[in-house]
């Protein structure tokens, strides 16, 4: 790849990101009531979108190996215990993937 191919490949990856962050300020613009479909979408995506984290992140799990899951599902309750506990979800993501690694870089 040459200097100019880098330049241009950067310069279309920026424009269509910065299209894409204004593209919803464009197209409900004029201060109109927002469609019903999007505000349903905007209660609904955040659950679903968390569920299928939770499904991609457990998915390779191997239960009928030495460990049965058991590093997973400690740090799965982690992140849920801490999460409930301070409703900090940067701490409960920091905390059970930081045990993860723990469990199985050291005692798995």
């Amino acid at each position: 790849m040459t200097d100019t191919h880098t330049l241009l490949l950067i310069l279309v990856i920026a424009g269509i990101t910065i299209l894409l962050r204004f593209l919803p300020f464009l197209v409900f613009s004029n201060h109109k009531e927002t469609p019903s479909y999007i505000t349903y979408l905007a209660s609904i995506l955040p659950y679903a979108i968390m569920g299928m984290l939770v499904v991609y992140c457990l998915r390779n799990t191997q239960w009928m190996k030495a460990s049965h899951g058991l590093p997973e599902c400690l740090a799965t309750l982690v992140v849920v215990g801490s999460y409930v506990w301070k409703r900090n979800t940067l701490l409960s993501i920091a905390g059970g993937t930081i045990l993860y690694m723990f469990f199985v870089q050291v005692l798995f």
